[in-house]
């Protein structure tokens, strides 16, 4: 890579001959937050209600099935970041992971809120949350997401909910071109016989602990165990409605 600096107001870096001007990609950047809140705005003028949520172990293919739920033009699925604006007919629209555009967009006090009230949503607006603006009906939405659990896989560094011990018959039922791999991830284990089996005649073997974060070689043993120790589930946080401006928090 070539970098040529000429004057402040004419920065430039220079690759493969492409001569790209910072001045527009920060102008770039800034068009892009301008849409992003532009399009949450449009999203509560289209919508009769907003939730804000809370979310525990995302996943975007089950976060995606949630996004196409609430979606009313049968369009393609959007980014879990949902900033496109190609979505303005759809009947709900879904956002997340960035909450001080959202918080701009809802208004952080009285004086600047977009509609009455939105600011009391935008002061919890923290963390691993995002907020639904929808037309359906609010029973059916609460129903929605009171039912909403999907188990998954656990992913490294999470906290394991029990403790897991696999047992020789959950070992055994593996192909033996799996035992090299098996050790790699800590499992004792050899050929006997012709089957996967664990060495010196034991019969069960403590993968991970009730309470202990999990390693990355405790989560892919679980993997090949088939054992799911996450569930996605969506909690709704509270609910503000269009008409009355009314905040009702769950």
């Amino acid at each position: 890579m070539h970098i040529t600096t000429t004057t402040p107001h004419n920065t430039n870096i220079k690759q493969n001959n492409n001569t790209v001007a910072l001045t527009k990609t920060a102008k770039k950047t800034r068009e892009h937050k301008t849409n992003y809140v532009d399009s949450v705005r449009t999203a509560i003028d289209t919508n009769n209600r907003v939730y804000l949520f809370s979310y525990e172990n995302m996943r975007s293919n089950h976060f995606k099935d949630v996004r196409l739920h609430f979606r009313g033009d049968g369009g393609k699925d959007d980014d879990m970041n949902d900033d496109s604006e190609n979505n303005s007919k759809s009947e709900g629209r879904l956002f997340l992971g960035k909450n001080k555009l959202l918080q701009i967009a809802l208004g952080r006090t009285p004086e600047d809120e977009y509609s009455d009230n939105l600011h009391r949503l935008s002061k919890i607006l923290t963390g691993s949350v995002g907020i639904l603006c929808t037309n359906q009906n609010a029973s059916d939405v609460e129903e929605y997401f009171a039912k909403l659990a999907v188990e998954d896989y656990a992913r490294a560094g999470a906290i394991s909910p029990k403790s897991i011990m696999l047992t020789k018959e959950q070992i055994e039922t593996h192909p033996v071109s799996m035992v090299e791999q098996f050790r790699k991830l800590g499992l004792p284990v050899e050929v006997n016989n012709g089957r996967v089996a664990f060495i010196s005649g034991r019969t069960e073997y403590e993968v991970c602990k009730k309470d202990e974060e999990l390693s990355v070689e405790q989560c892919k043993i679980l993997v090949h165990m088939g054992m799911k120790m996450a569930v996605f589930t969506i909690d709704l946080v509270c609910r503000w409605e269009k008409e009355d401006g009314s905040v009702e928090d769950f």
